[in-house]
């Protein structure tokens, strides 16, 4: 399919092909739910941790007899049933992370990007680059072409101005092509690929 590709001032100067297999493919939401946990649980830290009654500090002396007062048998002030206790099956370090096959990471890739291009919110720009690392110039032009919430996805490698200016800007990400991933790319409204990004994209995910 066709696109248009557009600069930074908003002008259109030329015409890019999609390939269909990549940015035109059915978009599966279940697959994208797979991915984005599949993201967000190898990010977590699991170092979640509370004291089991072994763990806390406290006499074992038993409370009272065993026998004859009428409650219930108390062996440890330390029980989990006791305030200030320890807690039973509460949770402990461990790794979230879980696997993905590398097929179903693909797909996922390609839903996201189909996503984007169906919803109309995939433009496609001839470089991101500028002459000077400044924060309002790039704020300008952002704010000119409706980018409030955006992802900027480059080729090999980002333009290190580029990158600077956006660094402070709210809303706006930017990442090399190898970076591009289900969860960043559906968290922005807007995706912004460069002619560099949709070849390695392309190269990628073919």
């Amino acid at each position: 399919m066709q696109c248009d590709v557009i600069n930074l001032n908003n002008d259109t100067v030329g015409t890019v092909e999609l390939d269909d297999a990549v940015f035109g493919a059915d978009v599966r939401r279940d697959i994208l739910a797979r991915v984005v946990n599949w993201q967000l649980a190898k990010r977590r830290a699991g170092t979640h941790k509370v004291k089991g009654r072994s763990e806390i500090r406290g006499t074992t002396k038993k409370a009272f007899r065993q026998k004859g007062t009428g409650r219930a048998r108390r062996g440890s002030m330390k029980a989990p049933g006791l305030r200030g206790g320890g807690v039973a099956f509460g949770p402990t370090p461990r790794d979230h992370a879980h696997d993905l096959p590398k097929k179903v990471r693909r797909l996922g890739l390609r839903s996201a990007l189909s996503a984007k291009q169906q919803a109309g919110e995939l433009v496609v720009v001839d470089a991101a680059t500028i002459a000077e690392a400044k924060t309002a110039v790039l704020a300008r032009q952002a704010e000119a072409l409706g980018w409030t919430s955006a992802l900027v996805i480059d080729g090999e490698a980002v333009d290190t101005n580029f990158a600077r200016a956006a660094k402070n800007l709210v809303g706006v990400d930017v990442m090399p092509s190898r970076g591009a991933n289900v969860y960043d790319i559906l968290r922005r409204k807007t995706l912004v690929l460069t002619r560099e990004a949709v070849d390695k994209l392309v190269e990628r995910l073919r």
